[in-house]
């Protein structure tokens, strides 16, 4: 008989969300520029872990210039530097202090981590699954951190091997399977032995969960919001 796991909120998003979800990170010396999504031809981007901001060629936002775009990626001006930016590409760091797509980041002691808020109110960001870079979104209400089978299989995850678990989410019950992910990591901050559940349902990107969260204290600052490590 297979475990019981609620997630409930699983169903996809708003399109602004759905392109929230494939964040790309580029910092520079004093800026710090994330492709959130494309909008036809203008990029949507997201400075100084700003809301995402539609940005069409030769247009300039908080300092950054489009030069041009296309596809999954844009080049843009910043600071006199020129860089493209490509949609689920890895967190950058030229020339100045590292920081994750989304804005996360790490404080000084390597407990902190600091999220901006994206579109819609959510908290989206880059990390890594076991060292390969996925897309997390905070949900607060599921139960563990939850992928779909495509991400699993992406990363490597061997997650047949996993207990065979039922989800309810927000689309109905999926079938999957409960898995434990050797590390997790957001930001500067890594943490191992994390419970997780590989379903079988369409997701867009992945649900950092509380299996994650609670070996956080979780406050919000404004628009931002502060995990502070307690174990």
């Amino acid at each position: 008989m297979s475990a019981k796991l609620r997630l409930p909120f699983i169903a996809c998003r708003s399109a602004a969300l759905v392109a929230a979800l494939g964040l790309a990170a580029l910092p520079a010396a004093s800026q710090s520029v994330a492709l959130s999504g494309m909008m036809g031809s203008k990029p949507l981007l997201v400075v100084n872990g700003s809301a995402p901001k539609m940005v069409g060629v030769g247009e300039t936002y908080m300092g950054v210039k489009v030069l041009s775009a296309s596809g999954d990626r844009a080049t843009v001006l910043s600071e006199g530097k020129r860089f493209t930016v490509r949609l689920g590409e890895s967190p950058v760091n030229v020339g100045g202090m590292p920081m994750s797509a989304g804005g996360g980041e790490e404080g000084g002691d390597g407990r902190r981590i600091v999220l901006p808020q994206t579109g819609g109110g959510h908290f989206v960001t880059t990390g890594a699954i076991n060292g390969k870079t996925v897309q997390f979104m905070v949900d607060t209400g599921a139960t563990t951190v939850a992928m779909d089978v495509g991400t699993a299989q992406r990363i490597g995850l061997n997650y047949k091997n996993g207990r065979a678990i039922r989800g309810y989410t927000a689309n109905g019950v999926a079938e999957g399977w409960a898995v434990k992910l050797n590390s997790v990591r957001v930001g500067g901050v890594t943490v191992h032995d994390v419970d997780a559940a590989v379903l079988q349902t369409s997701m867009n990107g992945v649900l950092l969960g509380n299996s994650f969260l609670n070996r956080f204290t979780m406050t919000r600052d404004g628009d931002r919001m502060v995990l502070e490590r307690r174990y």
